[in-house]
């Protein structure tokens, strides 16, 4: 039996008797279960409790309310998920219901659940299981987890972590000289040397390249045919949602992407402003997510192959990185775009090393009780230092801009105000730092002032900018000056080579559109990046009607369906 634990905390004797029920039932075989009626006997026994996965607590409570109990638990374990146990429609009362918003916005819970109304409640159910599935995966424990052990934080081993990460594969690594290292090395062997990779079928991989990595998780690397209706450049929010809409449409569509799923969404550890997702969604699973609904309708993909050429002989023909060359009657360029570097060589040089260039979703664990770091002012910044303020000692963001609010959403201000252990530092950059193989401080300027100091420092994740992946595109393609694709109307007086007008979205080439992060003056949100996708097959639909062509994923003739 598993030592992790689930709480339930509730005055009502009844309420608390149904709680109990249903979680022994359903999860007395793996977890145990404790419940209490005031929320002093709960916190007297969660102060001497290791493994805490899920509390669960009524609002009115005895000397202090659920959303206050479970913010102190936060402070105990801050790895356990929380949740604010209220009645059926008793949201509708404005008390609760304003309790719920300021619970929630100040991070002292995960979501609301609903208190068990029969035996068996599978609404309650599922509630309780989505976030037991998030505590899994973010403590690396799910079964379906991969694990890398190497010799050193940085090399290849961080490189492999950081192909698992793009393909938003979960993953674990140890060190060789751990006692997780150990163990697996004792169970798979040595024999080939370091890294290795272990996946959850048993199978195991020494020193893969990226190509193996991708394949053995199911990952195609090449076409399987090589002529499209659609062929999408980055499997990014925009991407993906392309390929979804594409697909399902009857377009024959292709998606090629040099890394993996996801794009800078993966980076993203909590998006809680996605229509739909009341309780938020990881970029990962978000991007997993959508993955498995593209090729469900049909959507084909190709990872690990880089985008080399384009041209435009009647169709597009995309070149790939093995010389692989693809047609298709229109191109969509949802490449994204990558994070500025800090340009400071003694950092560079401890890239995985304690130094990160995107989010924490793989390397948060590794940041318990840690001092930590994280430069950027965007939404993605924010939510990676509250995602990190789970398991860092402290953790700092650190903005060039002089207020909080001036590129984050007013709801990640909100809770980062409210967050234990996350500080913000306002109009301050990195000029320095270092350390023996491990980033052990950092150098900070405050650009005020041009006071410097110097702070131990175990994390540094940089999350500042974007530059996007358009150089490889022909000049054809015009960009601004940072390198962002012009489409549509910032194209106005132009020279455009086609009989019909250009359509929203498509670049000065016909037939190659744009949508997502590397368009310029897009919105860089995961939201606008989704909407940007779906508009691109709509716009797509108008210039086969302009030119008079039918899709090649779609039967040319009817087909019976009753097989007659």
């Amino acid at each position: 039996m598993s030592a992790a634990v689930l709480v339930a905390v509730d005055g009502d004797a009844d309420v608390l008797r149904d709680v109990g029920r249903e979680l022994r039932e359903r999860y007395g075989r793996h977890y145990r279960v404790l419940t209490f009626t005031t929320p002093d006997d709960a916190l007297a026994s969660l102060k001497d409790l290791d493994d805490v996965a899920l509390v669960l607590a009524g609002q009115w409570l005895s000397g202090m309310t659920g959303g206050e109990l479970l913010s102190r638990i936060r402070r105990l374990h801050p790895h356990a998920k929380r949740g604010l146990l209220i009645a059926w429609g008793e949201w509708g009362d404005r008390e609760t219901g304003e309790a719920i918003f300021e619970a929630i916005a100040r991070g002292h819970i995960d979501h609301y659940v609903l208190r068990p109304l029969a035996a068996p409640d599978e609404v309650f159910h599922q509630a309780v299981s989505n976030l037991l599935l998030e505590w899994t995966e973010a403590r690396r424990t799910s079964p379906y987890t991969i694990h890398v052990v190497g010799e050193s934080w940085s090399g290849r081993a961080y490189e492999l972590r950081k192909v698992l990460g793009r393909c938003a594969i979960p993953h674990a690594f140890s060190l060789a000289d751990s006692h997780e290292g150990r163990e697996l090395i004792a169970e798979v062997g040595a024999e080939g040397g370091l890294p290795i990779v272990v996946f959850p079928d048993g199978n195991v991989l020494r020193n893969p390249t990226d190509a193996d990595i991708a394949v053995a998780s199911g990952a195609p690397v090449d076409p399987e045919r090589m002529e499209f209706d659609l062929v999408i450049v980055g499997a990014g929010p925009a991407g993906l949602s392309a390929a979804m809409y594409g697909a399902s449409e009857g377009f024959g569509t292709l998606v090629v992407d040099e890394g993996g799923l996801g794009g800078q969404a993966t980076s993203s550890s909590l998006i809680r402003n996605y229509l739909g997702f009341p309780r938020g969604v990881s970029g990962r699973r978000l991007a997993q997510q959508a993955y498995d609904q593209a090729w469900v309708f049909g959507a084909k993909f190709v990872f690990m192959q880089r985008a080399v050429d384009l041209e435009r002989d009647g169709e597009v023909t995309l070149t790939l990185s093995n010389g692989t060359r693809v047609r298709s009657r229109a191109v969509l360029l949802a490449t994204g775009a990558a994070y500025h570097r800090l340009g400071v060589p003694a950092l560079e040089e401890l890239s995985g090393a304690g130094v990160h260039y995107g989010g924490p979703a793989s390397e948060a664990p590794g940041a318990t009780d840690r001092e930590v770091f994280v430069v950027g002012g965007g939404n993605s910044a924010g939510q990676a230092a509250l995602y990190l303020a789970r398991y860092a000692r402290r953790v700092t963001l650190l903005i060039r801009a002089d207020s909080l609010g001036a590129g984050m959403s007013h709801y990640l201000t909100q809770e980062i105000a409210a967050t234990p252990r996350l500080d913000v530092r306002l109009a301050t950059e990195i000029v320095g730092g270092g350390g023996d193989g491990w980033l052990d401080h950092l150098v900070l300027r405050d650009r005020r002032t041009g006071a410097e100091e110097t702070v131990p420092a175990d994390g540094l994740f940089v999350m500042i900018g974007a530059l996007p992946h358009t150089d490889w595109l022909p000049p054809e393609i015009r960009r601004d000056d940072r390198g962002f694709v012009l489409t549509g109307a910032d194209l106005d007086g132009c020279p455009w080579p086609s009989p019909r007008a250009r359509l929203p979205l498509e670049t000065s080439l016909p037939g190659v559109f744009a949508a997502g992060d590397a368009r310029h003056n897009s919105v860089k949100r995961v939201a606008s990046a989704v909407g940007e996708g779906s508009v691109a097959i709509q716009v797509l639909h108008r210039m086969f009607a302009a030119e008079g062509l039918q899709p090649r994923g779609r039967p040319q003739e009817p087909v019976d369906v009753l097989g007659r």
